[in-house]
């Protein structure tokens, strides 16, 4: 079974030539959601797998305790970054696979600076 919540509305990339109200709020939520550096080691180490992930085998790679990387799954879950499927007693988790054409349509800054 697949999370049923709803992802973080679309963001605007950070080139576009304005955000509105809503782009920069979805924007700044999907940034909160990767504020923690165990949470981008989190997406990394899902991103790299290629499979789900039991949540049993995120606890060593991180250093956390598993209330705690639990914690960080759930906030990116929330993001829309992350899916959470129940296999019997344990929760796998993957990256969504719009996840990463989200995270680098909103990066995309190629040609606008420097």
């Amino acid at each position: 079974m697949t999370s049923t919540l709803e992802p973080v509305a679309c963001c605007a990339p950070l080139s576009a030539t304005t955000l509105t109200e809503a782009e920069a709020d979805a924007t700044a939520e999907l940034f909160k959601a990767l504020s923690d550096p165990a949470r981008v080691r989190l997406v990394n180490l899902l991103a790299t797998a290629g499979e789900p992930v039991c949540m049993c085998h995120l606890i060593e790679p991180l250093g956390l305790a598993q209330p705690t990387v639990s914690h960080h799954a759930k906030k990116l879950v929330e993001a829309g970054l992350v899916e959470r499927e129940q296999r019997g007693k344990w929760a796998y988790f993957s990256l969504r696979p719009d996840a990463v054409t989200k995270l680098a349509a909103v990066a995309d800054l190629k040609g606008v600076c420097c």
